[in-house]
């Protein structure tokens, strides 16, 4: 009986261990990185839930489904770490159906008009569901489908996942067999990176972003329009009644757009200005004043109340920000929070709508030997 006593402890010891390591399997740095199970899509594949960690206590969890960006702690001014991204507690609940939250977006980010671009003389048409125009990839864009892990590891220097996926010529309506590589990295600076890299055998248009919803209030406690934002962007991509580029740049300077200065989003949300009538508040796409290419911090965006911070450096040159105006409450996330008007706010960095229908615009077309190269960083902080 003393032999059974004793061993009895071991053996529960053992069966939790092996319990612990495949529920929260640590991959190069047991502090900073882990994966688990976190359900299998309708299809039947397999998901993985990562968890990046760094020593300052900030948690970033991406999943391989649509690389999706499922929860992001950062602690406030009195040190209380808490959720600042919209989301869903469930796999199924991503697959039923969500306003992109935390996703990769692909082929193309934002929307191209009616659907349709030539190239090199042929003409493509694309899947169409906003207004009548193609957006965020299309129907199966690459926010629904299930990336390739490459590489998963940590270490003091800060965490790594790298996803892949090949998009096969024709998906959705787009050519050339395209093959995109997407880095997520946390530094132990609160610096959340995401890079994006991408060939093709056949040309093709490219525009590529990440759809997270910040609120930085912790765990949704309340709506965004009290965060306070700047962006260095000097014009506006102006569009028409179903939010496509008229083609014009707009200088903002001292209009409602005019963030060179820190304002609150509430000052303008609801201004009398017919493009903020157009997008039901802020849904347009602002252009920065830098060079193209270059990285660059362009924006800030505070909640004065919690204390938190993300600057925002890009890239890219513009970034879609969206006030969360198509939230209609038909969404209840994490915490049991119904996500009703503006209670998040995008920053996609990108390049411009529609650019395909419009030369004068920067080019997103890519061609066999370019690689396509972009880079985006959120860092956060609070005081």
């Amino acid at each position: 009986m003393k032999k059974i006593a004793i061993w009895l402890p071991i053996a529960f010891l053992c069966i939790q261990n092996l319990s612990i390591s495949l529920f929260a399997k640590p991959i190069k740095g047991p502090m900073s990185l882990t994966s688990q199970p976190f359900g299998k899509t309708q299809a039947g594949e397999a998901v993985t839930l990562y968890t990046l960690k760094n020593k300052s206590g900030m948690e970033v969890q991406i999943m391989n489904y649509g690389g999706i960006i499922t929860k992001i702690l950062c602690p406030d001014k009195n040190n209380k770490l808490e959720d600042v991204v919209l989301g869903y507690e469930t796999l199924q609940e991503y697959e039923k159906g969500s306003p992109y939250f935390g996703a990769i977006i692909g082929r193309y980010g934002n929307r191209i008009a009616k659907g349709k671009f030539s190239l090199d003389g042929k003409n493509y048409e694309l899947f169409t569901q906003n207004m009548g125009n193609h957006l965020h990839g299309g129907k199966v864009g690459f926010d629904k489908v299930v990336w390739k892990v490459v590489a998963a590891e940590g270490d003091d220097k800060g965490s790594k996942l790298v996803l892949s996926y090949l998009s096969k010529d024709g998906e959705e309506g787009y050519p050339g067999n395209l093959q995109v590589q997407v880095t997520y990295t946390l530094s132990p600076a609160n610096e959340l990176g995401i890079e994006y890299k991408a060939t093709t055998d056949k040309a093709t248009v490219l525009n590529l972003s990440n759809h997270t919803y910040f609120n930085l209030s912790g765990n949704a406690k309340r709506d965004i329009t009290g965060h306070q934002v700047q962006l260095n962007a000097t014009k506006l991509v102006a569009v028409d009644e179903t939010l496509i580029p008229t083609g014009e740049l707009v200088d903002v300077k001292g209009g409602a757009f005019d963030f060179l200065q820190p304002h609150l989003i509430s000052e303008r949300v609801d201004a009398d200005d017919i493009q903020i009538k157009r997008g039901g508040g802020y849904d347009h796409c602002v252009v920065f004043d830098k060079a193209p290419g270059v990285f660059a911090k362009v924006g800030k965006v505070t909640d004065p109340v919690s204390g938190r911070s993300v600057e925002l450096s890009t890239s890219e040159p513009a970034t879609q920000f969206y006030t969360g105006n198509f939230l209609n409450g038909t969404y209840t996330g994490k915490y049991g929070v119904n996500y009703t008007k503006r209670m998040g706010f995008c920053l996609e960095t990108e390049h411009f709508p529609d650019s395909p229908n419009h030369p004068s615009f920067p080019s997103t077309v890519l061609r066999p030997g370019q690689t396509y190269a972009s880079k985006t960083v959120y860092q956060f902080s609070h005081k």
